[in-house]
């Protein structure tokens, strides 16, 4: 499937928030890491941990089998990839981490898989605390082979590596991720303007929040489906999901008749009524 050694050599290009402390998990890795950023000064706590710096990008792609990209955005992504192609050798894998659009690592994996080089798309998640333990979480979009011949070295600094798809699934797989994040702070937003109205401490209630989201596992409590579709009766979770059904419902009822007593709008709770039941898998007969 490719020409690299038995113990690939590593290259870690964009030493950042995120980048420093995944390549600085790297150091001990047998077939060494040769790390490159555009500041000296980043590279120079890794070289002294161990890690070989580079010249430029150029020089990553002629001394490592699979490279790390860490960099800002799509351009920034390109320019790389265009910088290392002129001496990675055939087999070399680019395994592109930042957060881009969906159809760059795709277009990319495409227009090298002639030259034999294998670009795959794998951003990470859980920040910056999780990449100094070793314990992010990676979505790898790549062929099953390539996947398999990554897993080892991304297993240094992420505890969850999942095969997503084919290059470009895994950054579908994020922004899938991050919506539900992102919608959920919207909604903790909503939940603390109708808080404030009704005349509670919001801090005390933050610390409520993530006691019980820690106990419960918060949205991801609920994404043990294999599908979107209704559930069947005979299902073994639809009796679970219909007395969930049952509590949201009432509850959020119950936080919509109080943000109507003291006037606030809470648009998201509005539509996390009508979205719940479909959402669980247990529509209403009369939806």
């Amino acid at each position: 499937m490719s020409d690299v050694t038995e113990t690939p050599r590593l290259g870690y290009i964009g030493l950042g928030n995120m980048g420093a402390p995944m390549a600085k998990r790297l150091v001990d890795w047998p077939g060494g890491v040769t790390v490159f950023d555009v500041r000296t000064d980043a590279m120079t706590p890794l070289v002294e941990a161990g890690a070989k710096s580079a010249d430029s990008v150029a020089d990553v792609g002629a001394h490592a089998d699979i490279i790390s990209i860490t960099v800002l955005e799509d351009a920034q992504v390109r320019q790389v990839v265009a910088e290392l192609v002129t001496t990675a050798k055939p087999g070399t894998v680019f395994a592109i981490h930042s957060t881009i659009a969906d159809t760059t690592a795709a277009e990319l994996a495409d227009e090298l898989r002639p030259q034999g080089i294998h670009v795959v798309d794998a951003p990470v998640s859980g920040g910056g605390g999780a990449a100094d333990k070793g314990q992010l979480a990676t979505m790898v979009g790549a062929d099953r082979a390539v996947y398999e011949q990554i897993k080892p070295a991304f297993k240094c600094w992420a505890s969850l590596v999942i095969h997503a798809g084919e290059p470009g699934a895994g950054t579908r797989m994020k922004l899938a991720r991050n919506m539900l994040t992102f919608t959920a702070y919207a909604a903790a937003g909503e939940a603390m303007k109708l808080a404030e109205a009704a005349g509670l401490d919001l801090q005390a209630l933050g610390r409520v929040v993530r006691h019980t989201d820690a106990l419960t596992g918060g949205p991801g409590a609920i994404m043990l489906l294999d599908s979107t579709a209704p559930l069947a009766p005979d299902h073994f979770l639809h009796d679970a999901f219909t007395h969930t059904r049952g509590l949201g419902e009432k509850d959020l009822g119950l936080a919509l008749g109080l943000g109507e007593a003291t006037g606030v709008e809470l648009p998201l709770a509005r539509i996390a009524l009508a979205e719940l039941a479909p959402g669980l898998g247990v529509p209403h007969s009369e939806d």
